[in-house]
């Protein structure tokens, strides 16, 4: 089984479907050399359609395998074609891509996490524009 993305002409997934695997060459349809091409015939909205790998996430292939594009690719995501990974959403304007791990790096790190988890705060991208030594809050009505 492998997993397909669709990809529009701004690189934004706006599809993924599970087809036909790669390696599977003995029952692809006579006219074509890949299921990534047959498979964009299926979807005419759709500039190109690219093999995804359902195990890799942040360039980390899950089961120990080689990572494949950065990530699985969701619904929303980009695709870059110069270093060949799919991309989340940015999160904040302030984020900068890291190609390595094919996320998103904050501009500053979590605060101490002595007491609390990194779920326990989020980013205010205001309070970083107003001062950039800052942005990670702490959720208000938890236990100090």
């Amino acid at each position: 089984m492998a997993h397909y993305a669709f990809i529009d002409n701004l690189n934004i997934v706006i599809e993924v479907i599970t087809g036909i695997d790669e390696d599977d060459i003995e029952n692809l349809p006579e006219g074509f050399e890949s299921w990534e091409e047959y498979y964009l015939t299926k979807r005419p909205d759709a500039v190109d359609c690219l093999r995804t790998s359902y195990n890799t996430d942040s360039n980390i292939h899950k089961l120990g395998g080689t990572p494949f594009r950065g990530n699985y690719a969701g619904i929303g995501f980009s695709y870059d074609e110069e270093n060949d990974i799919f991309m989340p959403p940015q999160p904040y304007p302030s984020w900068t891509k890291n190609v390595a791990s094919a996320q998103w790096d904050c501009p500053i790190p979590y605060p101490d996490l002595d007491n609390y988890t990194p779920a326990d705060y989020i980013w205010n991208e205001n309070t970083h524009i107003g001062d950039n030594t800052k942005g990670w809050e702490l959720i208000q009505g938890l236990p100090r």
